[in-house]
């Protein structure tokens, strides 16, 4: 595994990386200045490339009894990550610019909404039947010139506002219920305590004597993970490994 490939020696680093593949330039409001993501996206993206890599080298060595020689960079899975985003330029020669938590090509998708106690949440309407749906909830009746999502991408900003208005006069829990009735895709914009709070993320937990981390859940397996323990300290085992 590589920075940049096998023939650029740079050291890859997350930050660097996702500034060289275009997420960095990519992310953050129009107005705001090019933005890292907070997490190490390109680590976690090149570790699941090659993860990929050698199940399937796997794969044909039990088919064909041959074995591979496998190389991942960091560069390559985050180009390659950039999906639709890669697409419009390769496609149609159109840099792709910060939109915020906007979709370039779907509208309501991402932008978060605020309800009467200024709480946050996402919209993510791929289809006008879920629009029309959306509307229904929030007892609008929309102009034709959104019935459709080109004419919606076309309208963006007034879309946003009237939804934002009506939006305005709800409560976020009531609302996001009556929208799930409905299956229009919403959700909560939750801070790290809230997204514990559900009961799906807690099954990633690893729980250890002294500290709990997250990490893949595999049924059947509590009573090992349960014996987790801390990383180890330098030099921990070094009587019984001079033994």
């Amino acid at each position: 595994i590589t920075g940049y490939g096998p023939d650029d020696g740079r050291p890859g680093y997350d930050a660097c990386l996702q500034a060289e593949s275009g997420f960095t330039y990519m992310n953050g409001e129009p107005d705001s200045p090019p933005t890292k993501m907070p997490v190490a996206l390109v680590d976690i993206l090149a570790a699941h490339h090659l993860k990929e890599a050698i199940l399937l080298a796997l794969l044909e060595r039990a088919r064909t009894g041959k074995g591979k020689r496998l190389s991942v960079s960091l560069l390559r899975a985050a180009v390659i990550s950039t999906a639709n985003q890669a697409a419009s330029w390769l496609l149609a020669k159109a840099i792709p610019e910060r939109m915020g938590s906007a979709h370039p090509g779907i509208c309501p998708y991402g932008t978060v909404f605020y309800d009467k106690n200024e709480k946050p949440f996402v919209l993510a309407v791929g289809t006008d039947a879920q629009f029309r749906a959306l509307c229904e909830v929030l007892s609008l009746t929309p102009d034709d010139d959104y019935a459709t999502n080109p004419q919606r991408v076309l309208h963006r900003h007034s879309v946003n506002l009237m939804l934002q208005e009506r939006i305005g006069e709800f409560d976020r829990d009531k609302l996001l219920e009556a929208l799930a009735q409905k299956a229009v895709p919403a959700g909560a914009v939750k801070n790290m305590a809230e997204v514990f709070g559900h009961a799906e993320t807690r099954r990633c937990l690893v729980r250890g004597r002294y500290v709990s981390q997250i990490g893949w859940d595999e049924p059947g397996r509590a009573s090992e993970r349960d014996l987790l323990d801390p990383p180890r300290s330098i030099g921990q085992h070094d009587i019984e490994f001079k033994r």
